[in-house]
């Protein structure tokens, strides 16, 4: 079975759950067991604040065809793997984010600095990179389970008749 989609959200709080939502939504269709849609689930509402507060200062006012004001959610559900992608145009990842994980969580009463250590720990595989003059992308993966008895498995991978 293969699914995916691909939203284009303003950078407003509102947009998280929505993408959330729609993510939690699919897998549940999709026969997912809750405790891997509950975890991707949260690792994209980190990827998604993450977007809507640091993802607009890279954008050049002179290019019309992109916005600042706007980010992309890609999810693709592919056999026993889902990969989520969040792209935005800000000012892109420190350095050093893009070359290590995080070796420990932000302490518990920090203010920022959570989101990606959080993703880190949620996901199986995790990976930050800068697009030059065009923002960061976050993208990470998780193997898939899968509850009992579900119907778009039992397809042999087809949709017909859901």
């Amino acid at each position: 079975m293969s699914i995916w989609w691909s939203l284009h959200l303003r950078r407003e709080a509102a947009s998280v759950p929505l993408a959330r939502r729609l993510l939690i939504g699919t897998m549940e269709t999709a026969g997912v067991d809750p405790d891997i849609s509950f975890d991707l689930s949260v690792a994209l509402s980190e990827a998604c604040a993450n977007a809507v507060e640091h993802g607009g200062d890279g954008c050049p006012s002179d290019d019309p065809g992109r916005s600042s004001e706007a980010y992309r959610v890609t999810a693709y559900l592919d056999g026993e793997k889902c990969r989520i992608e969040v792209a935005d145009s800000g000012p892109g990842f420190p350095a050093r984010r893009t070359l290590r994980r995080a070796t420990a969580l932000a302490p518990f009463t920090a203010e920022d600095g959570r989101g990606l250590s959080l993703i880190e720990q949620l996901a199986d595989h995790v990976h930050c990179r800068n697009r030059p003059g065009r923002g960061a992308v976050i993208s990470f993966d998780k193997i898939l389970k899968w509850r009992k008895e579900t119907p778009l498995v039992a397809l042999g991978g087809t949709t017909a008749g859901v």
